[in-house]
């Protein structure tokens, strides 16, 4: 078997799991940057969908092969659908269904930056509910710099920072470093390479720890409030902590308090 057969016969994703409740999916393109092609797309929407149902998961941890996250879209499919606008149309589609099943995922998502997060890498990043980076990792929107606007990557990136920061990165297309992407909010924490591994960890066993009903109620509620106003907000938290309050785990993790002692999570009555 040749060194190109090999690769092209190596899975694009690979999902492994960490510990108890802690997954990874690593995206596996190394040689391409990682980069998106309408398989990595649809295994990636495939693997978020089982993930949610998967009761044994708690915290799901994106990863990247080699030196880098993702450097975006798949160029060679990309400059061929170019051709066919119909078929880059149905391409973003099914990139945008994929994006928004990390969203819905119940599970809460860490992105794990090294390299370059750019252009829909940069969107993938942006879509996780936290990001840990290497202090060596730069983000990008880059598409001005070829005549294109970042058009699916501003929906997750102006979601996650403050607009003037966001048409900063879409306007100039220009590298950001760590720090900045810090100072921006868009990465949670940029630590050094060899301590990222062991933060994610400490980082995912914390989030584990917890009640996974109260988890998932609480990641769908906080983007649901975020796209209401303040009453409508309000309205719904209201109705949400009058059935929180009646869980399972609401009940044994305010006796554990009363009693001093470590709640048993039962997972039940969401």
């Amino acid at each position: 078997m040749t060194a190109v057969e090999q690769l092209a016969n190596e899975p694009v994703l690979l999902r492994d799991t960490l510990e108890d409740g802690i997954v990874r999916l690593t995206l596996n393109r190394p040689k391409a940057a990682n980069s998106l092609s309408h398989d990595l797309v649809h295994s990636l929407h495939a693997a978020f969908l089982d993930l949610a149902n998967d009761e044994t998961v708690r915290v799901v941890i994106l990863a990247g092969a080699g030196k880098n996250f993702c450097a975006g879209h798949d160029l060679t499919e990309s400059i061929a659908a170019a051709k066919d606008p119909a078929s880059k149309r149905e391409a973003n589609i099914a990139a945008s269904a994929m994006i928004m099943a990390i969203n819905r995922c119940p599970k809460p998502v860490i992105a794990r930056i090294q390299g370059v997060a750019t252009a829909a890498g940069c969107q993938l990043a942006a879509s996780c509910d936290l990001v840990f980076a290497t202090t060596e990792a730069r983000f990008a929107t880059p598409g001005v710099n070829i005549g294109l606007w970042c058009l699916a990557p501003q929906v997750a990136v102006s979601r996650a920072i403050a607009p003037k920061h966001a048409m900063q990165m879409l306007l100039t297309g220009k590298m950001i470093d760590a720090a900045t992407a810090v100072r921006f909010g868009l990465v949670n924490e940029a630590v050094a390479p060899d301590a990222l591994d062991a933060r994610l960890l400490e980082i995912a066993r914390e989030i584990a720890s917890k009640s996974a009903p109260a988890v998932a109620m609480g990641k769908e509620s906080f983007y649901r409030q975020l796209e209401m106003d303040v009453p409508g907000a309000y309205a719904m938290v209201d109705e949400l902590i009058y059935r929180a309050i009646q869980t399972d785990d609401a009940q044994e993790g305010i006796s554990a308090f009363l009693e001093k002692r470590k709640p048993v999570w039962k997972g039940r009555n969401q």
